[in-house]
């Protein structure tokens, strides 16, 4: 055997230690690059006084905030989806089923109640950041209820209802 082929040989080798793991680098690139995507919206059966759970916002509102805790579920996708009905203090009645997403801070509308309880497709149905003043009843669900910063602090329905039911700010449990 010549000194040339002993120094392509040890070349050889050299190349193959210096590798990494074709397998793991082929996991690692492939998790990275998956984009999110979101599952199809099915929209809920339209509220029920008697499935509304209140919540508050803020000192300086005088309307009533509430979701369908029938409505409200967590899809795989990481999106929380609810009915929520405002009721301003004249009386009128604002209804919305809409999507929260806490890994990104952004809210979405599917869809607006309409008085002959059917749903009507939003327009504007992009996601949008979650941001305001402490009025915001989409700050307050999401800072209160709903999601810590950049992570989503609840981790089923069942919790999210309780958190709902007990009045929001997420105990040591839910953070």
């Amino acid at each position: 055997m010549g000194v040339i082929n002993v120094l392509q040989r040890i070349g050889a080798l050299v190349l193959l230690l210096a590798a990494p793991p074709a397998v793991a680098a082929g996991f690692d690139n492939d998790y990275e690059e998956k984009p999110w995507a979101e599952i199809e919206v099915q929209l809920p059966a339209y509220p029920e006084k008697e499935n509304l759970i209140s919540f508050e916002v803020g000192a300086k509102d005088d309307s009533q905030y509430l979701i369908d805790g029938n409505s409200f579920s967590l899809g795989a996708d990481g999106v929380m989806r609810f009915t929520l009905v405002v009721i301003s203090s004249a009386g009128a009645r604002n209804i919305s089923y809409e999507g929260m997403r806490c890994a990104t801070s952004e809210r979405r509308f599917y869809a607006f109640g309409r008085s002959d309880k059917t749903w009507s497709k939003a327009r504007g149905n992009q996601w949008v950041k979650i941001k305001g003043d402490s009025n915001n009843h989409h700050v307050e669900l999401y800072s209160n209820y709903f999601c810590t910063v950049g992570t989503a602090a609840i981790g089923n329905r069942d919790d999210a209802l309780k958190v709902l039911r007990s009045g929001g700010q997420l105990s040591a449990r839910y953070r």
